[in-house]
C-alpha cells in the first residue's frame, strides 16, 4: 500500500528533522546574487574594507586604492549585493601601448566564496581587455593558493616561464609568487 500526500509530507518532515539532529540547521538560501558593475569613486571605502579584510597584511594601502581607481577605472569592477554593500573586485592595469595588462587584484569576501563570483569578474574583466585590444594578461598568485590557480588555469591562464613562473620574494622576503600568463588572441 503506498503512503497518501499527508504520510508522504509527515516523512519528509521527520527525515528533515533527523537530518538537522544530526548536521544542524540547513544553512539559509543564498541571498540575491550581487551586481556586477564598473568602481565608482564612492566605492573607494568599501573596497578598502574588503580589500583589508581578505589581503589582510598585504592589502593595498588607502591612497593606492585611490590613485588605482583614477588610471584604470575603466577596468575596476566590483560585485555590489546593494546598498553600498561589495562583495568582491577586479583590478586591471594596462600599459600605456595597451597590449599588456596586469590583474592587480582579484579578491572576493570569505562568505561569498565558492559561488562562482571570481570566475565571474575575470570573466568579465577579460572580455573588456579584450575589447580594448590587449593582447597579453598577466598576474601573480600565492603558490600555494590552489583554489585560485585552479580557476585562473581554468581561464587559460599558464605559468610563465622561467621556472613555471616561480618569482622568489616577490613581493618582499617569504612572499613568493607564481606569475601566470593568458594571451588573449589566441581565441580565449
Amino acid at each position: 500500500m503506498t503512503a497518501d500526500p499527508l504520510e508522504r509530507s509527515l516523512d519528509r518532515h521527520e527525515q528533515l528533522n533527523r537530518h538537522e539532529q544530526l548536521t544542524g540547521p540547513a544553512p539559509p538560501p543564498d541571498p540575491r546574487p550581487p551586481v556586477l558593475r564598473t568602481a565608482r569613486e564612492s566605492d573607494l571605502p568599501e573596497l578598502r574594507r574588503i580589500d583589508e579584510e581578505v589581503f589582510q597584511e598585504v592589502a593595498y594601502p588607502g591612497f593606492l586604492l585611490r590613485q588605482l581607481y583614477d588610471l584604470y577605472a575603466g577596468h575596476f569592477l566590483v560585485l555590489d549585493e546593494g546598498e553600498g554593500r561589495l562583495r568582491g573586485y577586479v583590478l586591471a592595469a594596462t600599459t600605456a601601448l595597451g597590449r599588456d595588462s596586469w590583474i592587480l587584484g582579484l579578491c572576493v569576501t570569505h562568505d561569498r566564496r565558492r559561488h562562482g563570483l571570481g570566475r565571474e569578474l575575470m570573466v568579465e574583466v577579460l572580455a573588456r581587455l579584450r575589447g580594448s585590444g590587449v593582447e597579453k594578461v598577466r598576474l601573480t598568485v600565492e603558490p600555494a593558493n590552489r583554489a585560485a590557480t585552479l580557476l585562473y588555469r581554468s581561464l587559460g591562464f599558464h605559468p610563465e616561464e622561467p621556472d613555471a613562473g616561480l618569482r622568489r620574494d616577490y613581493f618582499g622576503p617569504g612572499l613568493d609568487r607564481q606569475v601566470m600568463c593568458l594571451e588573449l588572441t589566441r581565441g580565449r
